[in-house]
């Protein structure tokens, strides 16, 4: 019989009580994957933002508003290529779940900032000339079903009408396509024209949310930065600019640190399954305290029975982990499916699966570790007088 039949075996002399366990191990590791990967789609588009952008916003929350004139003096400081702006409008489509960013431009400025975005340059006319227009990304269209010259309306959330209704409604004159494999969030905008949004909104007129510069030397960005911010010391409106992957995580850090979020819950999760799992470990040697003194009877070291220990609790959880992580995989592209709109770029990628092996045979040392000393110095004569 080989040492790993043997571990196996052993494992499971309790089959119920082994197969409970694992399946636990199993969800806490589907958890894991899960869960780990959302924290990672909260910062996806930080490594494809393009360095040549920043984006300037005020200083203090995001949510504050900036004077659109700001615009005038952003593009004469020095480094400046362009400049144009966006704002967060909010609001759904027909139903809360038909949730996708949506953000009230300038048509021209917009993809002149953001040339990696391409549309028919009719459409982009089109755009320019219609005041409720809108362009939407093709996969977007197409999930929904829209075509070029629908009437699509959006519930608001945030900004009602003058006549203070929420109910507003665009005019599809347009689609674009995004870079492929491009999942960051401005790559699944719904874009509406800025002129039409402000002079028909409630209130916030010449407001926008923040402005998007596009630098002429990618290499001198941070003096650029400074230079923009300099313009509006100690003004009622005073700015922070930084790059896109910044701003990707502030936005991403008015919901709440996903990360500690996530960390909080997978640490409860592998609290109470090292509880479980230890407790099984502890019961299972308890019941073969004789078994293991006939071990050593029979010639096993003392080193020996404990790594027998030991790897018992290491292959339930490396078993458990690789499994859970395995469902997780097979999820994960009808998780994607299902929240793409919401949340871009989810995805299993090879590091969370090597990460949470490492967890799980960690976890399996740390459950077996006080099992395993306790089989070392088990003296045979103490240990078979219990039998």
């Amino acid at each position: 019989m080989s040492f790993l039949s043997l571990i196996w075996a052993g494992l499971f002399r309790r089959k119920t009580r082994t197969v409970l366990t694992l399946f636990s191990i199993i969800v806490a590791f589907l958890l894991f994957g899960l869960l780990r990967s959302i924290a990672d789609a909260f910062t996806v588009g930080v490594d494809v933002a393009g360095v040549d952008r920043l984006i300037v916003q005020p200083k203090y929350s995001i949510i504050d508003p900036l004077p659109i004139s700001h615009a005038s003096q952003i593009v004469h400081a020095p480094g400046v290529a362009m400049v144009t702006h966006a704002d967060w409008f909010g609001g759904f489509y027909q139903e809360r779940k038909n949730f996708f960013p949506k953000y009230p431009v300038n048509p021209r400025e917009w993809f002149a900032v953001y040339p990696e975005f391409r549309i028919d340059p009719a459409q982009l006319d089109a755009f320019e000339r219609t005041r409720t227009g809108t362009v939407v990304p093709a996969a977007l269209a197409a999930k929904y079903g829209w075509h070029v010259g629908d009437k699509i309306p959006i519930e608001a959330d945030i900004y009602p009408k003058k006549d203070g209704t929420r109910l507003w409604e665009f005019d599809l004159v347009g689609t674009y396509d995004t870079p492929s494999g491009d999942s960051s969030q401005n790559g699944s905008v719904f874009l509406f024209n800025y002129d039409y949004f402000d002079e028909a909104r409630q209130f916030g007129q010449g407001q926008v949310g923040w402005f998007v510069v596009r630098v002429a030397d990618p290499s001198k960005a941070a003096e650029v930065a400074r230079s923009i911010d300099k313009l509006f010391e100690n003004s009622p409106n005073e700015t922070r600019t930084a790059t896109e992957a910044e701003f990707a995580r502030q936005f991403a850090n008015q919901i709440g640190n996903i990360g500690l979020m996530m960390g909080g819950i997978l640490g409860a999760v592998f609290f109470t399954i090292i509880l479980l799992t230890g407790n099984t470990m502890a019961q299972t040697f308890r019941e073969r305290v004789p078994e293991l003194a006939v071990l050593k009877t029979l010639g096993f070291s003392d080193a020996l029975v404990s790594l027998l220990v030991l790897g018992e609790a290491v292959l339930l959880c490396a078993v458990g982990g690789a499994i859970g992580l395995g469902i997780a995989a097979l999820l994960a592209p009808g998780v994607a499916h299902g929240i793409k709109d919401i949340l871009p770029g989810f995805e299993i990628v090879w590091q969370t699966v090597v990460l949470g092996l490492a967890i799980a045979v960690l976890l399996g040392l740390v459950v077996g570790a006080v099992p395993a000393l306790t089989a070392r110095r088990l003296r045979i004569v103490d240990a078979l007088r219990e039998r």
